[in-house]
């Protein structure tokens, strides 16, 4: 189940951000300060655009293994709409970032009307793009998002062409 994050899952959430393996595509582990900042902004994001990253919650039993959702990112002046998804370590491998990651991109197209997504991967992030392409993304290009290399993944709907790098 996915709903929205509130303050009350900063423990939770910190302890999946400041496990090393975890982080590791995103920057290293974070303290409870910088996860505090980060809750900050989710939420109010979240307010601002009506949708963002939401609590990962196991139906059977609640618990909380993650964030997943929607980000606006300006991806070379362009704005994106990036499905993005981080469980803990023990929840990896079962299936829940793709079950998520896939009700995100339907979400996503039906409710928000967004004909294209893309998801923003570390290039030797294997485990992330096995989920891009399990939810039917394809590889678009490399590109440096924030100071490092990112693969760039993108689904488009039905009768639209990728937007390529150089296109007009």
């Amino acid at each position: 189940m996915l709903r929205r994050l509130v303050p009350g899952d900063l423990d939770a959430l910190a302890a999946i951000q400041r496990d090393p393996e975890v982080m590791r595509f995103l920057g290293g582990p974070r303290s409870l300060a910088l996860t505090r900042e980060g809750l900050g902004w989710i939420i109010e994001a979240e307010r601002e655009h009506g949708y963002g990253l939401w609590a990962t919650i196991l139906r059977a039993g609640g618990a909380f293994i993650g964030r997943c959702g929607l980000i606006v990112q300006d991806v070379e002046g362009v704005t994106e709409h990036e499905i993005a998804y981080q469980l803990g370590r023990e929840w990896w491998g079962k299936g829940y970032a793709t079950e998520a990651a896939a009700g995100i991109r339907d979400h996503a197209r039906s409710r928000l009307g967004f004909d294209r997504l893309v998801s923003l991967i570390d290039p030797e992030n294997a485990a992330s793009k096995a989920v891009a392409l399990r939810i039917g993304m394809q590889h678009e290009r490399d590109l440096t998002f924030e100071g490092r290399p990112t693969s760039l993944f993108s689904l488009q709907n039905r009768g639209q062409a990728p937007i390529l790098q150089g296109s007009a």
